[in-house]
C-alpha cells in the first residue's frame, strides 16, 4: 500500500493490463479502485475508516504512509477491515503448525 504496490484496480491497469479481473471498485462498478479511494472514500471499509482518522482527522496520505504513528494506525486499519486483500475480506489465520502432524 505504501510503494503504491497493493491488490487494487489500479495496479492491476497498470502491471497487469490483459487481467481478466475488474479495475473498477465493487462498491459501485464505476470508480478505479485506487489506494486513496480504499483509505479515503470506499463505503466497503467505511466502518473501520475511523481508525484512521484518529490519526488523521482528514485523512491525508502522507501523513498516514509516511510517520511511523500513521504507518501503525494504517497497520490496524488493514488487519480489522480486509482491506488491500485479494478478496477485500479480512485474512484467515493459518493453523500454527503442531508437532502431531510432523512426519517421522
Amino acid at each position: 500500500c505504501r510503494t503504491g504496490h497493493a491488490y487494487t484496480g489500479d495496479f492491476r491497469k497498470t502491471f497487469i493490463p490483459n487481467s481478466q479481473e475488474p479495475i473498477y471498485c465493487p462498491c459501485d462498478g464505476e470508480t478505479l479502485e485506487t489506494r486513496e479511494h480504499i483509505l479515503r472514500e470506499c463505503n466497503r471499509y467505511s466502518q473501520h475508516r475511523n481508525i484512521l482518522e484518529e490519526f488523521s482527522r482528514s485523512l491525508i496520505l502522507s501523513e498516514i504512509l509516511g510517520t511511523a504513528k500513521g504507518i501503525q494506525a494504517l497497520h490496524t486499519f488493514l488487519q480489522k477491515s480486509g482491506a488491500f486483500t485479494r478478496t477485500g475480506q479480512l485474512r484467515t489465520q493459518p493453523n500454527p503448525p503442531s508437532y502431531e502432524n510432523e512426519p517421522e
